[in-house]
């Protein structure tokens, strides 16, 4: 351990952009036994590990785990790695991890912190190709759970509660589970054969899924909460935000998850809508987040002849993962910052027109981020063929839930105890984008697990 005076920090290499654009494929090829264990071995065995103690939602045991690898013990590496996480190779790719543990490193301040994502999920990707399985025990207990939404939160509740032997029966309304992780992040950056491996692990160990039902349809939330012990709610915040401008409402104006989740679906062999196609057309990107970065790879792979992102802020207060705007430009995508639209209109030959009125940052707000200031006289048209508004995601209320206690905030986000996620009913649990709105996919993680914990607590004592 502690070779980081002689060993540099190494990202996993990644294929050339020319060849990325072929397809949806993963862009990494992450770490081999050598490599994970060089990488490894940089780390300095930290008394206080920031790393896991303030820069993980989920609080892994990061140092052990990179000690068990650098040590050439695989098995025990991905047990500690998959202890406190419900899928360590899914956020090992899609964390940010520069915002989280990476970026609490102790090497972080001059030599490189270690790569810790990417060791991640290295170490569960080859533990999984060597045959090695997670420790399930088999459905032990009377106890019966519902799990509302397969995306993070509801996967990693169910991770948990199967870990401890109770009943869980998962409602999924797609026709795939995996939710954020399968319709929202797009393949080149989590390969979907990933979660639909995780989701064949779950049902090995007893986790009865439905896909294609909607509870409130076919189900009432009334029958779910009668028929079980408890009922986890996590379905998310997909409802996506427009601009408020003028124009927003023209069919070649559509929101980032709409395009995103056809996109995906199209991927799965269903027909494709010919309106979400990008093909030889001029695609403009409104936002400046990690879905933004998306919908302009997506669109980029989608045959777009330009793809522009217009943001009212400087690219040093993006709020998408600096990797990711890398990423994006090495593929072609065009960023116009500073740039703030202010209505979408036809021009005369029928062609969008998106005015835009050029910024500058000022003062800082109470939030601590400096306030956007509009440069008078610098309106100007952008146009597009299509416009895609990456502006941020919302909770879809559910009043069924609110009408039997379930209590939500004045931006219908469920209410819950921090301690154990429980609602406003007494059987009903919650977590993730429903109850936090529009956040990281470790944080749903760690909701999802925390309910769990509270369940086995209250059934098993």
């Amino acid at each position: 351990m502690q070779s980081f005076t002689e060993t540099g920090r190494q990202e996993p290499d990644k294929f050339e952009a020319s060849q990325r654009l072929q397809n949806f494929d993963e862009i990494y090829r992450f770490f081999n036994s050598r490599m994970v264990r060089k990488q490894s071995e940089r780390c300095v065995q930290c008394g206080d590990p920031f790393c896991a103690t303030i820069g993980c939602p989920l609080q892994n045991y990061i140092p052990q785990w990179l000690e068990a690898i650098a040590d050439r013990d695989l098995e025990r590496a991905f047990r500690l790695s998959n202890e406190s996480s419900p899928f360590p190779e899914i956020l090992g790719r899609i964390c940010p991890q520069g915002h989280l543990c990476e970026g609490a490193c102790t090497l972080d301040d001059g030599y490189g912190a270690i790569t810790i994502g990417a060791i991640e999920a290295s170490i569960t990707d080859l533990a999984f190709a060597a045959g090695m399985k997670l420790p399930f025990p088999g459905l032990r207990h009377k106890t019966r759970v519902a799990v509302v939404g397969s995306g993070p939160a509801g996967m990693s509740c169910a991770h948990f509660l199967l870990r401890a032997g109770i009943r869980v029966t998962m409602y999924e309304q797609a026709e795939h589970a995996g939710g954020l992780l399968t319709y929202g992040i797009p393949g080149f950056k989590l390969d979907k054969n990933i979660v639909s491996h995780r989701f064949d692990l779950l049902q090995q160990a007893g986790l009865e899924l439905h896909l294609g039902q909607r509870i409130g349809d076919q189900i009432s939330y009334g029958q779910l909460i009668e028929d079980h012990d408890a009922v986890f709610i996590g379905i998310g915040a997909t409802q996506g935000r427009k601009a408020g401008i003028s124009g927003e409402d023209e069919s070649e104006v559509m929101l980032a998850m709409d395009y995103l989740i056809e996109k995906q679906k199209e991927l799965f062999g269903q027909p494709a809508d010919p309106r979400f196609s990008m093909q030889n057309k001029r695609v403009v990107v409104i936002g400046g987040g990690d879905t933004a970065m998306d919908c302009l790879r997506t669109a980029l792979r989608d045959g777009a002849a330009e793809v522009t992102c217009l943001y009212r802020r400087d690219e040093a207060n993006m709020p998408g993962s600096h990797k990711e705007f890398q990423n994006a430009v090495e593929e072609g995508a065009v960023f116009d910052f500073n740039i703030s639209p202010r209505k979408i209109r036809r021009d005369d030959n029928g062609t969008l027109c998106i005015e835009v009125e050029q910024t500058r940052l000022t003062e800082k707000d109470a939030d601590g981020r400096q306030r956007v200031e509009i440069i008078p006289d610098t309106a100007h048209c952008v146009s597009a063929d299509t416009v895609i508004l990456a502006l941020g995601f919302d909770v879809t209320p559910v009043t069924e839930l609110v009408d039997r206690g379930v209590i939500s905030n004045q931006w219908d986000q469920i209410e819950i105890d921090p301690a154990s996620g429980l609602t406003g009913h007494p059987k009903v649990y919650a977590g993730g984008d429903c109850f936090r709105g529009a956040d990281l996919v470790v944080t749903a993680a760690a909701d999802g697990r925390r309910a769990a914990l509270a369940m086995m607590r209250r059934f098993l004592g």
